[in-house]
Formats: C-alpha cells, sequence, structure tokens
C-alpha cells in the first residue's frame, strides 16, 4: 500500500509537470519579460536609465531570465542595448512598429497576448530559424521606443530537462523508498504475525507460546506482547482453577447420591475380601500353636503363609482405602498442566527392573512433549495400574507397547501387552472392584482386584474417557487426556 501510494505520488506529480509546468514557466517569463519593460519604463521617466544602478537592475533581470533588451530615442540612436547584435534588435523594433511584411524580416506567425496604449506582448515566430520569442514592445517616455524579448525555446529545454531529472530522480526515490518501507514493514508486521499466533493459541486455550521482543528496544507492540504474555498467564491459571473447581461440583453433586450406597458396598466387599486370608492365618496360625509338625522347615512354611497372607492384606487394605477416597470424594483432583511424555518415559524408566525379572521388552517410542490437563500424581497411578497389570498377564513373545495417539484435543494412552485376550463375558465387568477373570492366577501374583477399579474412579473424577481393548495377541488398556 504504502509502494503504490509512493507511485502514485509521483506519477501524479510527473503528469501535473508535463501539463502545467510548460505554462508556468511561460507566466513567469512573461511577469519577469513585464518587469523588465516597466523598469525600463520608469528609468526613462525618472531619467535614471543612464545611471549605474539601472545598468546594475537591468544586467540582473536579464541574466536570470535569459532577456534581450533595447532602448532607443526618438532618432532611432540606441540608448541602452543588452544584446550583442543590437542592430538584429533594433530592426526587429522598427519591424513591429510598421507593417510586419514590409521588412526584410518577416514574421511567420504573430500570437498577441496583451496590449496597451502604449505596449504589446506577443510571441513571435521566426520563420528563418523556427524559434519563438516572447516580446514586449512600445514607446515609452519621450518618444524612446523599447523592446523586450525571450526566446521561447529554453522554456522548452528548461521542462524537458526538469521532467526528465524528475523521471530520474522518482526511479531512484521509488527502488531505494521501496526497499526501505519494505524493510521498515517487516519490522512492524513481523510482531504483529507472533501476536496474531499467539493469540490463535490463546484461543484455543493453549497457553504455551509466549511473546518474545527482537530487541532490547521497547516500542509499542513489544508492551502490548508483554500484556498478551500476563494476559495468558492469568488465563491459565483461572482456567486450572476453574477446572478444578468444575470437577468438585461435579463430584460433589454425584457423592450425595450415591454415598449411602457404597458404603455399603465397600462394607460387603471388604468382608468378602477378607475372609479368605483371615482364615488362612488363624488355620496356620492354630497349627503352630496346637505343634502339628515339629520339624522347623514345616513351621517355616506355616509362618510365611502367614506373613505372605498379611502382606496381601495389608496392600489390598490400603488399595481400599485409596479407592474408599476416591469414591467418596474426599480427594480431589489437582488439574494442572504437564507433560504426558516425560511422565511416562520416567516411570518405564523406574519401573524397568520389574520388566527385566519377567524377561520382558518395554517398547515407548520417541515423541515430542504432549502438555495435557490431569492430575498428575493420580495419572501416574493409572498408568502404574496398568503397567503392573501387563507385567501380571504377559505371556507368547512377551512384549509391552505403550504408546501415544493424539488428535485435536485429546491425547491417548495405551499398554498393550501380548498374552490371552480377555474373555468377552469378563469384559465389562473387569471395572468391578474384587472382580477377578483367573482367580487362581490373581492370588497367585497376590492381586486384590482392585487396581482398575481404582483407574476407573481416577478416570471418572477426572471425566476422562477410558477403556479395554481385545487382540488376537494381547490386550490393550488406553486412558485418555485433554490437551486444551
Amino acid at each position: 500500500m504504502f509502494i503504490t501510494i509512493m507511485v502514485g505520488t509521483f506519477v501524479v506529480s510527473l503528469f501535473v509537470n508535463l501539463v502545467f509546468m510548460e505554462r508556468f514557466y511561460i507566466k513567469n517569463k512573461r511577469e519577469a519579460i513585464i518587469a523588465a519593460y516597466r523598469s525600463i519604463s520608469e528609468a526613462i521617466g525618472s531619467g535614471d536609465i543612464t545611471s549605474q544602478e539601472f545598468d546594475t537592475e537591468i544586467s540582473h533581470i536579464c541574466e536570470r531570465y535569459n532577456i534581450e533588451m533595447i532602448v532607443l530615442d526618438a532618432d532611432s540612436k540606441t540608448v541602452k542595448s543588452s544584446s550583442n547584435n543590437p542592430e538584429l534588435l533594433a530592426k526587429i523594433l522598427w519591424e513591429n512598429m510598421i507593417d510586419p511584411r514590409m521588412g526584410e524580416r518577416v514574421i511567420e506567425e504573430t500570437t498577441v497576448l496583451d496590449y496597451g496604449d502604449d505596449y504589446t506582448l506577443q510571441i513571435d515566430e521566426d520563420r528563418g530559424t523556427g524559434r519563438q520569442y516572447m516580446e514586449m514592445w512600445g514607446i515609452v517616455g519621450n518618444g524612446n521606443l523599447v523592446l523586450v524579448r525571450a526566446t521561447m525555446e529554453s522554456i522548452k529545454d528548461n521542462v524537458t530537462i526538469s521532467n526528465t531529472f524528475m523521471i530520474y530522480v522518482a526511479i531512484i526515490a521509488i527502488v531505494v523508498g521501496s526497499v526501505l518501507i519494505l524493510f521498515i514493514c517487516k519490522k512492524v508486521t513481523d510482531p504483529i504475525e507472533k501476536l496474531t499466533k499467539i493469540s490463535d493459541d490463546m484461543k484455543k486455550l493453549n497457553f504455551e507460546a509466549k511473546y518474545v521482543a527482537d530487541n532490547e528496544y521497547k516500542n509499542e507492540l513489544d508492551i502490548l506482547g508483554q500484556n498478551m504474555n500476563e494476559l495468558s498467564e492469568t488465563l491459565e491459571k483461572n482456567i486450572k482453577e476453574l477446572k478444578s473447581a468444575n470437577i468438585s461440583l461435579k463430584k460433589d453433586i454425584a457423592q450425595k447420591e450415591e454415598i449411602d450406597e457404597m458404603r455399603k458396598e465397600f462394607l460387603s466387599n471388604v468382608s468378602h475380601e477378607l475372609k479368605t486370608p483371615i482364615a488362612l492365618i488363624q488355620g496356620y496360625a492354630e497349627g503352630l500353636k496346637e505343634g502339628i509338625s515339629d520339624d522347623e522347615e514345616s513351621r517355616n512354611f506355616y509362618c510365611e503363609v502367614i506373613m505372605d497372607e498379611a502382606s496381601k492384606m495389608n496392600i489390598m487394605v490400603k488399595k481400599l482405602l485409596t479407592l474408599n477416597q476416591l469414591e467418596f470424594g474426599n480427594e480431589s483432583a489437582n488439574m494442572e498442566r504437564f507433560d504426558i511424555v516425560e511422565l511416562v518415559r520416567n516411570y518405564v524408566k523406574s519401573a524397568s527392573m520389574l520388566a527385566k525379572q519377567k524377561d520382558v521388552t518395554v517398547n515407548f517410542g520417541d515423541y515430542p512433549p504432549i502438555f495435557v490437563w490431569g492430575d498428575e500424581f493420580k495419572v501416574e497411578e493409572v498408568l502404574m495400574n496398568y503397567y503392573s497389570n501387563a507385567l501380571n498377564h504377559i505371556a507368547g513373545e512377551k512384549i509391552i507397547d505403550i504408546r501415544l495417539a493424539q488428535n485435536e484435543n485429546h491425547v491417548r494412552v495405551s499398554v498393550f501387552n501380548t498374552g490371552e485376550p480377555i474373555p468377552e463375558d469378563s469384559i465389562g465387568h473387569i471395572w468391578e472392584k474384587f472382580y477377578k477373570v483367573d482367580k487362581a492366577r490373581t492370588r497367585e501374583y497376590g492381586g486384590s482386584g482392585v487396581g482398575l477399579s481404582i483407574v476407573k474412579a481416577i478416570m471418572e473424577g477426572m471425566h476422562q474417557e477410558y477403556g479395554v481393548i481385545n487382540y488376537d495377541n494381547g490386550v490393550e488398556f488406553y486412558f485418555e487426556l485433554e490437551t486444551k
């Protein structure tokens, strides 16, 4: 736009010059001739035509405007002349005084511009040379004849030179100006483009992008960028608080309707799950007391069983307490923004010893940082339950694949392990507390059937999707988190 305006300005200026400059020159030349004629007339009238002051004044006018002049007295004698050929000027003056066709110098064309009682202003063209002259002649004082003239050719030359020079100046100015304009505009538009991208990210509730000034000089755009950074931080903080408050509100509403039923179910499940380990502990303890076996190896076996069952009861009670807190809403989700890729990578690294003990290969790809909204500690607990579940049920090639799949507003975290798929009639029950697909195997590795219930409570507490998918060669558990 700036370049167009600049070019348009030069084009208009050039057009005005081409149309009006020659007229302007002619007007100035005309005024100069009239001024010279009047100066001569006043000098003749005052008797100063022979003075040094008059000579200096008339010489200055003639040199400045390229004017020729001659003054004749009543006897046709030359009184003053600025020409190198006063005889020619005298002849032209007398030819204008009498019939132009009578002299040897014939005027091809004469255009009278102005006339009065004692003067005539005209444009003449010499047929011999083809030149045009602006002339002013007349009778002043006591019969003195005066001729003042200037060639029109110099006017056209000056106009042509002026326009040509202006074209050159315009070309140079347009080129240099365009480069400067593009440079300056880039300095202005680059920060605006940055601010536009940041505002787009803010519109999508992505507050990671920040405005960084290119230099130390602080202008209005830099101040605007700083304000947008502060606004982004404020919005992120408020959205975080709103998300946490929204989740707490939803949980409170659901909690009031379900709390009584959950208490009854909790007591019933605890009673049922503790019966078997308590019975085993009681039986082996009574056997030790009654001395059923006197050898040390049998007593050690009885003690190991009691200790193992007590340890399993301790783990189960801790998980039940965790589940109880989640389901009763005593522990609200602390919503924050974190990198899920870093969380998964750190957990896989910390749990690598468990995989080595079972000779399991764990695969996790190289992903760029993906920021999500959620309770970081609870998300890690979900991942831990999926990972532990995969280790306990792995078979075949003994491979665990952890994958991340990102869509428009969510990222899916999936944990796949090779082995037997879950029976179809059990798919709908695995999220229930204390449900076990293979009770014998579950008891073998000390499972309580509470881990997936904890996953369910955490994901529903954050109002996010979770689930399981069967494959021919294994099982995939997944959960989703918001990225915006």
